[in-house]
């Protein structure tokens, strides 16, 4: 296949993604409005929803901040969810806004689909795994780094020619829970020129997925080390991190505490830098709905 040939066949890439329309959504939202893409297309990675909060009276080209958010069907409401819980962002984020506390932004969440475990798996962390630890493991499966490309080379392409907000790195943030905060960190070490800060809740830095042939201390140890390696610069981006302190949450404030200590260490200071610890905060979407307001404030306040 020649040049010309792949050239044209990435115009035709863009440009279908580009030129797609919202389809009907049941979704319904307490502020804003929300515009649904069920099926958007990529050559990284398997097709998913993705789905697009904008503040209310939003006009296209206005001078928006963009936050990505993993689960995306999680986010907005109870009643099409596979549990009945929503991280409620509409609502936090829309009356945050409409207070002026913080910045008006567009919210773009991408569902995850039922390959979420490999999907949110940082790829790279491998490297700084002992290899003897890393037996029957197939590092193949680990699809972080195409997961990554469809939310930087698709998704926000489409994002920025659709609705033409902000598009600096200063104004783009990543953001998930559990899995969806090791992508989001892994996010931040690897596109820093595009990501300008991460909100990791309910921090799996465990990397515990309850299989006995699964290393999670050495993996765990190597994703901190990467971290340590790959991690823009002390105080050039923001990182917000948080957990609860019950059941699955209870287990992570080892690994945390670890993380915390490396990144003081390096220099980071709490302009930049939080890490929280909610009492009696469960591993659900109603705990995080809870707290939201806190990393919103952190990334988007006036």
């Amino acid at each position: 296949m020649n040049r010309v040939t792949l050239f044209i066949i990435a115009v035709v890439c863009v440009m279908g993604a580009i030129g797609q329309e919202p389809a009907a959504t049941t979704q319904k939202v307490s502020y804003g409005t929300i515009e649904s893409f069920p099926q958007f297309q990529s050559q990284y990675i398997e097709s998913r929803g993705v789905t697009v909060w904008l503040p209310d009276h939003y006009v296209k080209g206005e001078p928006c901040d963009v936050l990505y958010m993993h689960d995306g069907q999680m986010l907005f409401d109870a009643t099409s969810t596979w549990n009945n819980q929503e991280w409620k962002v509409d609502e936090v984020i829309g009356r945050l806004i409409a207070e002026g506390k913080i910045r008006r932004s567009i919210v773009v969440g991408l569902d995850n689909t039922k390959n979420r475990l490999n999907d949110y798996f940082p790829t790279q962390c491998y490297r700084y795994v002992p290899e003897e630890k890393r037996q029957g493991v197939n590092v193949d499966d680990a699809k972080g780094d195409q997961y990554l490309q469809f939310l930087v080379k698709k998704v926000k392409p489409f994002i920025d020619a659709r609705y033409k907000p902000l598009t600096g790195r200063e104004h783009t943030f990543v953001m998930g829970s559990s899995m969806g905060e090791l992508i989001s960190l892994y996010a931040l070490c690897e596109y820093p020129q595009v990501f300008g800060g991460a909100v990791c809740m309910s921090t799996h830095l465990s990397m515990n997925f309850f299989n006995p042939s699964f290393d999670n201390e050495s993996w765990a140890a190597g994703f901190r080390k990467y971290v340590e390696e790959k991690l823009p610069a002390a105080n050039t981006c923001l990182l917000y991190m948080d957990r609860g302190d019950v059941e699955l949450d209870g287990t992570y404030a080892p690994y945390q505490d670890m993380m915390d200590a490396m990144l003081w260490g390096k220099g980071w200071n709490e302009n930049h830098f939080i890490s929280l610890v909610f009492k009696g905060h469960k591993h659900m979407e109603t705990f995080w709905a809870e707290r939201l307001d806190k990393p919103f404030m952190f990334l988007l306040k006036r």
